[in-house]
């Protein structure tokens, strides 16, 4: 009993956590707003922020948050989901990874262009990875096939016929010997 409360408590906790996080992304999307205006630097809690080579740091944190509550929302979205095709959403989270990244790591000066590349790849693996698991669960559930009993059932039907050549050898086996007597 008292297990089973304490379980109960950390699964509050957690979800509230998770739930006051889903509420207050429009803020976090939206503190790029909330900046000190031409600034190209920074300070929270003693870090240092600079612009990261955009021209100010507002627009270096609009590109980070726009990237970033996607990113976590998305994350969130396939750690609590419970539908079978919940690989397909790596596929958004692989975009926005990769954009995050490219946002950090402004050397290139390009962002959102060539992430395409990185997503397709990560696309060939997730697509045939889901559709197996689609084709799995169509098959026995929806037209009733279980591979494993349709396995069970050839395997008897094979013992069938290999006990029924076997009684048909004993039959003629017999048959010769009655006409010998």
């Amino acid at each position: 009993m008292m297990n089973e409360k304490s379980t109960v408590r950390k699964r509050f906790i957690i979800e509230g956590v998770l739930a006051l996080f889903i509420a207050i992304t429009p803020l976090l999307f939206y503190c790029y707003k909330y900046l000190p205006p031409n600034a190209t630097s920074w300070t929270f809690l003693g870090i240092e922020f600079g612009e990261n080579g955009f021209q100010l740091v507002s627009t270096a944190f609009y590109y980070y948050f726009s990237k970033l509550v996607p990113l976590l929302l998305l994350v969130i979205w396939f750690v609590t989901s419970k539908n079978w095709w919940y690989h397909a959403i790596l596929i958004p989270i692989a975009m926005y990874s990769f954009q995050l990244y490219s946002a950090l790591n402004f050397a290139s000066k390009k962002v959102d262009e060539n992430e395409i590349l990185y997503v397709i790849a990560v696309t060939m693996v997730v697509v045939p990875v889901v559709y197996f698991i689609r084709l799995k669960l169509v098959d026995k559930h929806v037209h009733g096939i279980d591979l494993d009993a349709m396995d069970t059932e050839l395997q008897i039907l094979k013992e069938k016929e290999e006990l029924r050549k076997e009684r048909e050898k004993l039959e003629l086996r017999q048959k010769t010997l009655s006409k010998k007597m």
